[in-house]
């Protein structure tokens, strides 16, 4: 967006207006979906019912995952989930841990799924979310919904 905000000011556009007008809109398009980007992982919101754990990036709840409770064998509690372990922050994959949404560094929910794959995500009180997916996987669990942020 600075880079938009230089062009517009200070260059001496010789060549018409049509360029300049791309370049700045090009710029500050730029540095919005970045901005987006950088703000939709800020937040993330797990909620958890009788038939599945969804997943909401950011305050407009994008992106969002959605993973029935089918198709989930079991669910643990990590007590200590790094970035670093996982080349960095955001949705991430790698090959030898699976799928995660990283938002931070702590405690965090490691769901092992039917087809052997696990996602990761980190969130507050994950202890308590763990023992309410643990619920809902046992038949005749209890209908009830549980949120951590």
């Amino acid at each position: 967006m600075a880079l938009g905000i230089e062009l517009a000011v200070d260059a001496p556009w010789t060549s018409g207006l049509v360029p300049l007008l791309m370049s700045v809109i090009g710029c500050v398009a730029a540095g919005l979906l970045m901005l987006f980007g950088t703000l939709a992982f800020v937040h993330v919101a797990v909620k958890v019912d009788r038939d599945a754990m969804e997943v909401r990036c950011g305050h407009m709840g994008v992106p969002r995952r959605r993973i029935p409770l089918e198709q989930v064998v079991g669910a643990e509690f990590v007590p200590k989930v790094t970035p670093c372990h996982w080349g960095g922050w955001g949705c991430r994959w790698r090959p030898e841990q699976g799928t995660a949404v990283i938002v931070r560094r702590g405690e965090g929910i490691a769901l092992t799924l039917g087809d052997g794959r696990t996602f990761t995500v980190t969130v507050d009180d994950a202890e308590t979310a763990v023992r309410v997916i643990r619920d809902h996987l046992r038949p005749g669990a209890s209908t009830g919904t549980t949120t951590a942020a």
